[in-house]
């Protein structure tokens, strides 16, 4: 992956995790919600295991995540990161605007 495509791909997780967040504190009316939510989304894109096989065979279908986020470049882990940042980005926008006055919904 070349540097140009990183950086791309940081600012669009960046932003894109910021504006979910935002809008799902905004609407559901709580600070944290996908910086909670944002791991499991992380978890759906990086396994290639079902969402029912974590309940059928737990241990196969978590040894594969494990496996999965071992094999992780680091290109993968800063962008992943960045959406991270976005999402703890949010609250924290959030918590600022509540506690200057701004109600939202």
């Amino acid at each position: 992956m070349g540097l140009p495509v990183l950086i791309i791909s940081v600012l669009l997780f960046l932003i894109l995790f910021f504006g979910i967040g935002f809008l799902l504190n905004m609407i559901l009316r709580s600070t944290w919600v996908m910086a909670i939510i944002y791991p499991i989304v992380v978890i759906l894109i990086v396994d290639n295991v079902g969402l029912l096989e974590y309940f059928t065979s737990p241990i196969v279908s978590l040894r594969a995540l494990g496996s999965d986020l071992v094999s992780l470049k680091p290109a993968d882990i800063i962008i992943l990161s960045s959406g991270m940042l976005g999402a703890v980005l949010s609250g924290v926008v959030i918590r600022m605007l509540r506690a200057r006055g701004y109600r939202m919904f």
